[in-house]
């Protein structure tokens, strides 16, 4: 649990999603997981770090494919969209979910990687 830990209305989530992206990309297996009101802009700013493959989900369903498919390592979630038990729900199929290893999933994250490194 990287924070925050009480209410202050100046907080800034870059604060909190930049260190859970670092210490996901320090641990191949680590997973990370992070909140906001909207759960887009967690995610947009944990993608800009390297290795980081974050997925804003809404569904069960969703956080399946983003697992299966994409072999997402960062759960974003909005609080204004989704209720508590969904959440709980959500990140535990977040967590249960393992990569498929298809060939063209494997194959996409590969391309995504080559572009990483070429920034």
């Amino acid at each position: 649990d990287l924070g925050a830990h009480t209410l202050n209305p100046n907080d800034d989530y870059t604060d909190f999603v930049f260190p859970v992206a670092q210490k996901v990309v320090t641990d191949p297996k680590g997973w990370g997981i992070v909140i906001g009101r909207s759960g887009q802009g967690e995610a947009i700013a944990t993608n800009k770090i390297k290795g980081v493959r974050a997925a804003v989900c809404f569904s069960e369903e969703m956080a399946r494919r983003t697992r299966d498919h994409n072999n997402s390592n960062v759960l974003s979630l909005g609080a204004d969209f989704v209720d508590t038990e969904t959440a709980k729900k959500i990140v535990k199929v977040f967590l249960e979910t393992p990569f498929s290893d298809e060939e063209r999933h494997v194959r996409r994250l590969k391309k995504i990687e080559e572009i990483e490194r070429s920034q």
